[in-house]
């Protein structure tokens, strides 16, 4: 695996991997990327997030919808860790499908997804879903 990750100006830098360019800055006003700790976050959402696609297709759960919001707990001294991560999957998936859904988010959580494994080697990650 290899990316580059290039310093454009003040703290402003562009992550690279072939043709995907990423911005990556900070939460200052006028920033141009996400920051890394929220980047961090995203990329655990979008992992769990192919490992439940993939999961409930194979499942045949009928779907159109499925976001999952992420939300951590920072220690307050440096370096600021995560304490806690909270996710939740939102899904349009039919009620009665409900035990499927919990189970191929328990699966990404507990075998599948690489960033979930790295993260809960350091702190708790959390999970609710949500049916609309």
């Amino acid at each position: 695996m290899h990316t580059t990750t290039k310093w454009i100006k003040e703290l402003s830098f562009e992550g690279t991997y072939e043709n995907h360019v990423v911005p990556i800055d900070t939460t200052k006003e006028g920033s141009t990327g996400m920051n890394t700790k929220r980047l961090l976050l995203c990329s655990l959402s979008a992992c769990s997030g192919m490992d439940v696609v993939g999961i409930l297709d194979k499942m045949k759960v009928k779907y159109s919808k499925l976001e999952i919001t992420a939300e951590a707990q920072q220690t307050e001294e440096h370096p600021k860790v995560f304490k806690e991560i909270f996710l939740t999957y939102t899904t349009d998936a039919p009620k009665e499908d409900a035990d499927k859904v919990k189970r191929a988010v328990e699966l990404s959580k507990d075998k599948y997804c690489g960033i979930s494994a790295m993260l809960a080697k350091h702190c708790p990650i959390h999970f609710s879903i949500v049916h609309v």
